[in-house]
């Protein structure tokens, strides 16, 4: 079923001197404007195309692609402001997305970018943008398993690393420890998921191969200390010769795999050694 504010494939059913109009199911018939039509689409083809409204608030269908449909979040840059209305957004589209004054917090100005969420009133049919973006992160604990593949958009930076939306949908962190280098505010890229904390808190990774290396050590070791009760005279001084013999590892993946552990807050350092942190300690 098509949607408003989002990219689905219609049907042209019928050509005027205006554009065409396309099958939108409940919301009707909508012009695609003449200049948007594809080179040689006719009545009866199939075509990608996008719906929200016009400056007199009509349905209207565009070919050109926003850079963020309803439910997704985008790093946009203000365009202008209303003295009434708030800031304008420019999304890609003729029509600039409007970012109300009661949704953005801290208050924008022109030329600043600013991280948003697109979202619908199903009342007005209104497209408009949101930067309170706590307020749309899912409050549900999110299902990922370590090593699944996820899409970012860099938030903002913290002093452990960078908060980063995970999927449009959770906020996840990339610590500084694991990045070569800083990132920049919108940027979007492929992560991994290095585990669900148990408030869950995503804690991320760029670097697919260095966490798949990691991670089965980092397991063994919090095996191990389950076993033992829960702590182990083992550190990132330790011999490592001892460290092979009872880990099968070298003392630099040990240090590593303790390190990540550590950020996760799954151990604490007792100096020497190290203590399992149970749920709820950290």
């Amino acid at each position: 079923m098509p949607e408003l504010g989002r990219i689905a494939t219609f049907t042209i059913v019928r050509e005027t001197q205006s554009g065409v109009y396309l099958d939108a199911g409940e919301l009707g018939e909508v012009l695609l404007p003449g200049r948007l039509i594809p080179p040689g689409a006719r009545v009866g083809d199939r075509i990608d195309a996008f719906i929200h409204t016009d400056s007199l608030d009509r349905l209207v269908a565009t070919t050109v692609r926003p850079r963020a449909q309803v439910g997704e979040f985008a790093y946009l840059r203000v365009k202008d402001l209303h003295e009434r209305a708030g800031a304008f957004l420019d999304w890609g589209l003729s029509k600039d997305l409007l970012l109300p004054y009661n949704e953005q917090g801290d208050r924008v100005h022109p030329g600043d970018h600013v991280l948003v969420k697109v979202l619908l009133d199903v009342e007005t049919r209104r497209i408009y943008a949101s930067a309170l973006v706590n307020r749309h992160l899912s409050r549900s604990r999110p299902t990922y398993a370590p090593g699944d593949t996820v899409a970012l958009i860099v938030a903002d930076e913290s002093p452990l690393g960078y908060n980063a939306i995970v999927d449009h949908r959770f906020r996840g962190l990339l610590y500084h420890t694991n990045l070569a280098g800083p990132l920049a505010p919108g940027a979007t890229m492929r992560g991994f998921v290095k585990s669900v904390r148990e408030d869950g808190k995503i804690d991320l990774s760029l670097d697919e191969a260095g966490y798949a290396r990691v991670a089965p050590l980092a397991e063994r070791i919090l095996a191990e200390l389950d076993r033992v009760g829960g702590r182990l005279n083992f550190d990132d001084s330790s011999d490592p010769e001892a460290i092979r013999e009872r880990f099968g590892a070298s003392k630099k993946a040990f240090k590593q795999a303790i390190g990540a552990l550590y950020r996760e807050r799954r151990i604490r350092f007792t100096e020497p050694g190290i203590e399992l942190v149970r749920g709820g300690e950290g």
